[in-house]
């Protein structure tokens, strides 16, 4: 069942002007050096003013003006659990763990259908998922390096998958027609605004940090699509199987919509470690889960999570991998749908 949690509050304190982005950074599908199960065990609990600069962000506009805003975090109960962790079986694996499990979606009645028509391509190389008529949720490394913004995303834009094609089968101008292989074609939308979490500058952490890997893209134009909406991220214990699943556009299957669902291994507060095949290109997807509504009978998918992709990290002196997913906590879901509404009015209950 989806639980109820009381979400606290981010309210807008100051918004200042920063200089225009240089747009330089070369896009990273892949990250490495950053804070793997270990290190993140020994992370000290955040305090307020800690939150409060992490949860401040920054806004990069079309036209590429750029702003920072600070925000103050009302009703934050800091978890004194909060980096602990499951410890499970580690496993040297590669992306794709043994029989590659992904599914590519060729029929066009599920294709464009909900859930999976809410993954959208980003121009930067990266997926994400529809949350509002106008807004998508993707990884921040995407359009972000820590340092800089990425090339591509100064002239962001989403593709959403066509619904059908036009024309008896003719070929519009400036657009891709959808062959008979199954492959979508996308209709591409320009990106009015970015948000971004502070927590994900170096400047404030000293290095990466994977838990703030996560961005919102506002749409210049509304879609009249299902989108899906964000739920409060469970433990694994509290899911179903402890099974999760995400679809994307990984990069070995060029133009076609890649689906997998695979089991949890591992989870601290911020972040879940899975060993589900995925290739770059589906970084930025968005994971859900299926849970029954409180006191109804009616299933209901949420997303309670961002890819953020296939991390190398230092365990015991050696080098492990898995894949990483940055799971929407109360507080993040707390900001997340502040950039969706502009108010905390609609983000009382998670």
């Amino acid at each position: 069942t989806w639980h109820l949690k009381k979400i606290p509050q981010i309210v807008r304190e100051r918004t200042f002007s920063l200089d225009s982005p240089k747009f330089e950074a070369k896009t990273q599908l892949e990250l490495n050096s950053v804070c793997g199960i270990e290190c993140q065990r020994k992370l000290p609990v955040p305090s307020l003013s800690d939150l409060k600069s992490l949860l401040s962000y920054e806004t990069v506009f079309e036209n590429g003006t750029r702003t920072l805003t600070e925000v103050n975090v009302l009703g934050a109960v800091p978890d004194p659990a909060a980096n602990t962790t499951t410890r499970r079986p580690l496993r040297k694996k590669r992306q794709i763990y043994g029989t590659d499990s992904r599914f590519s979606i060729y029929d066009k009645r599920f294709m464009t259908n909900f859930p999976f028509n809410t993954a959208v391509k980003i121009s930067t190389g990266c997926s994400g998922i529809l949350v509002s008529p106008k807004h998508v949720l993707t990884a921040a490394h995407c359009l972000h390096n820590g340092k800089d913004y990425v090339k591509g995303s100064k002239r962001l834009r989403v593709g959403l998958m066509k619904t059908k094609s036009r024309g008896n089968g003719r070929k519009r101008k400036g657009s891709k027609r959808r062959t008979s292989d199954g492959m979508p074609s996308f209709q591409w939308t320009r990106v009015k605004s970015t948000h971004i979490p502070k927590g994900w500058f170096k400047g404030v952490s000293g290095d990466i940090a994977l838990d703030y890997d996560y961005a919102v893209l506002e749409l210049k134009r509304p879609h009249k699509r299902k989108y899906m909406e964000l739920g409060i991220s469970p433990t694994i214990k509290m899911m179903p199987g402890s099974m999760i699943h995400f679809s994307g556009f990984d990069n070995d299957r060029s133009g076609q919509l890649v689906y997998r669902f695979c089991s949890i291994s591992d989870e601290s507060n911020d972040l879940f470690y899975q060993y589900c095949d995925a290739e770059p290109g589906s970084t930025g997807s968005g994971i859900y889960l299926r849970l029954k509504e409180p006191n109804k009978k009616k299933w209901k998918r949420k997303i309670i999570a961002v890819y953020s992709g296939h991390q190398w990290v230092d365990i015991n002196g050696e080098q492990q991998d898995y894949n990483v997913a940055v799971r929407i906590t109360p507080l993040k879901y707390a900001q997340i749908c502040f950039w969706i509404h502009g108010n905390d009015e609609n983000c009382a209950q998670g």
